[in-house]
């Protein structure tokens, strides 16, 4: 509820805001009639005289006070906007300006529930208060970037009806000492005359590790010192907004886990509650792209649940990129409406870059059809999380092909058959080239990279291996805590030989795997060559139409329940 204010503190709350205005105001009358008036009591001659010189003094006044300010700004801040050193760039914004309404927050829905109850509290907090409990005076919204941390705070003060105040960490770091906390004490100040004026307020700081991390000791120069001074008043801020009695929410995002903040702001009382918006769901990716595809003409056909399977693990600014590129590709393409194809093209071409159109001789294309049907083939008859979505041998970056597959349900965790599997999807290329061409390509490169590191990461940290060695042995040999000096370790050279042994176990035996499958499937290893020669790349019902015809039908483990 906005307070009521008398006549009384209407007018010092005009003058708290308006003083330097009404300063300026009575300068400048000052400055002009004492000249008139003395100037007035003189000789017809020295007036004259006075006169004609004291007019060129304005002009010559301001042209040398307007080329120091753009100067001096242009150099030191590369042209910004003239302003003093403690403002800060953030805007005000009622709530009728924001205009970001709940239901228009998609993708994030345990977040928003979460979110819901500190919008109840800012538009009714008496009750809180009458049975002694505080109000919230910070929320802290961490998460991956792209997830709507920024969108979720301008929703908070849309349904809240407060007025939204935002700035960046970045802004609180420049040069200048002191200038950092100056410019904390002139945000809060704004804030609170905000929630003054209209009942409440809502401060927003965007990347706020930017502002708030750990606070250390100098290294003799300054900088760190300054850093923790800004810090420092952050605090005393967020701890003087109770006393003063103003009902301001302190809401702080970033991309960062919560321990590279200072210990003193994420404690009770300054960063109450935290909330972390995380990567969406199955569900959740269907309704994103069920809401952004409506905002475009789109082919009714399309399969949005098939496209929420093809985006696993990306944020709604990706999906939302997706289907804005998908757009332009339609465009480009004179089509008046969004296609499936223009769809998948805009996947591969956000996450790979645009078709590079340059011709190969005919015996390294072969090849790399031969590479990619390979990794097809093992990917969609031996993995048992991925789904294979496309598969292309057009030139992308640096890659003459790729076979696109995403896991089937939202895994949180890897079993070892998946990471198994993993190894025999990257071996498979390698084993194609190897069967059908006689040698192989440097195209297996980053293949074997991948290979060599998952097999690693399950003998040495995952305890997956077949010769009884259990725990994490990275740690003692890439952690300083183990380390005996500074070349030495607590493993000996036996077991490390051991380990490594291990690892070469798992290779060759993935390896043998993969190539007896692509021994025994031969004929479909040909077919899907010769459809990536004739047509470059193979669509999803595609593949899945060739797979069916050789009586190939994968089963896919049940869901596993959430």
């Amino acid at each position: 509820m906005k307070p009521k204010r008398n006549f009384s503190a209407s007018f010092r709350l005009f003058l708290t805001l308006h003083w330097v205005k009404i300063a300026v105001v009575v300068v400048l009358l000052i400055s002009v009639l004492w000249p008139v008036y003395a100037i007035s009591h003189l000789d017809s001659y020295q007036r004259d005289y006075i006169i004609a010189i004291s007019s060129l003094t304005p002009l010559q006044s301001i042209l040398g006070a307007v080329a120091f300010v753009f100067l001096y700004q242009y150099f030191l801040f590369g042209g910004r906007g003239f302003g003093t050193f403690t403002e800060l760039s953030g805007a005000i914004a009622k709530n009728a300006q924001i205009r970001v309404r709940w239901d228009e927050v998609i993708g994030i829905e345990e977040a928003k529930q979460e979110a819901w109850e500190i919008v109840e509290l800012l538009r009714d907090h008496a009750k809180v208060t009458q049975i002694g409990g505080k109000i919230l005076r910070g929320l802290l919204l961490m998460g991956p970037p792209g997830c709507g941390k920024t969108y979720l705070a301008k929703a908070i003060a849309t349904e809240a009806g407060l007025p939204f105040l935002a700035a960046s960490g970045a802004e609180f770091n420049v040069v200048f000492m002191g200038t950092g906390g100056a410019r904390v004490r002139s945000l809060f100040k704004r804030a609170r005359l905000l929630a003054q004026m209209h009942g409440g307020a809502i401060l927003f700081i965007d990347e706020i590790d930017g502002v708030g991390r750990s606070r250390t000791a100098d290294m003799g120069f300054g900088a760190q010192t300054d850093y923790n001074n800004t810090v420092n008043q952050l605090l005393v801020e967020m701890d003087g907004l109770q006393s003063a009695g103003v009902n301001i929410l302190v809401i702080g995002a970033m991309n960062q886990p919560e321990n590279v903040l200072d210990d003193a702001l994420i404690r009770p009382g300054r960063f109450d509650r935290k909330i972390y918006v995380d990567l969406p769901g199955l569900a959740d990716r269907e309704k994103l792209f069920q809401f952004y595809l409506s905002r475009v003409k789109v082919d009714p056909a399309i399969d949005k649940p098939r496209l929420a399977r093809r985006s696993v693990r990306k944020s709604p600014a990706e999906i939302e990129s997706v289907v804005q590129e998908s757009a332009l590709i339609a465009t480009r393409n004179k089509r008046l409406q969004i296609t499936f194809k223009d769809i998948s093209e805009a996947f591969e071409r956000i996450e790979m870059g645009s078709k590079r159109y340059r011709e190969m001789i005919p015996e390294e294309r072969r090849d790399t059809a031969y590479h990619e049907a390979g990794h097809l083939i093992v990917v969609y008859l031996l993995h048992p999380t991925e789904d294979v979505f496309k598969a292309s041998i057009h030139m992308r970056r640096s890659t003459l092909g790729v076979v696109y597959h995403t896991p089937r349900h939202d895994y949180y965790s890897a079993r070892q058959d998946k990471l198994l599997a993993d190894i025999k999807a990257s071996l498979a290329g390698y084993v194609a080239e190897k069967l059908k061409c006689g040698s192989t390509t440097s195209g297996v490169s980053g293949d074997f990279q991948h290979a060599i590191a998952t097999a690693h990461h399950m003998v040495w940290s995952l305890g997956m291996g077949s010769n009884g060695f259990v725990g994490d042995y990275e740690v003692l040999v890439g952690s300083w805590t183990f380390r005996r000096s500074a070349s030495g370790d607590h493993l000996s050279d036996g077991i490390k030989e051991k380990l490594n042994e291990e690892t070469h176990h798992i290779l060759q035996t993935c390896l043998k795997e993969v190539e007896d499958l692509l021994r025994q499937e031969d004929v479909l290893l040909e077919r899907f060559k010769d459809e990536l020669l004739m047509k470059n790349e193979l669509e999803y019902d595609e593949i899945e139409a060739i797979f069916a015809e050789y009586g190939k039908q994968r089963v896919f483990p049940t869901q596993p329940v959430s």
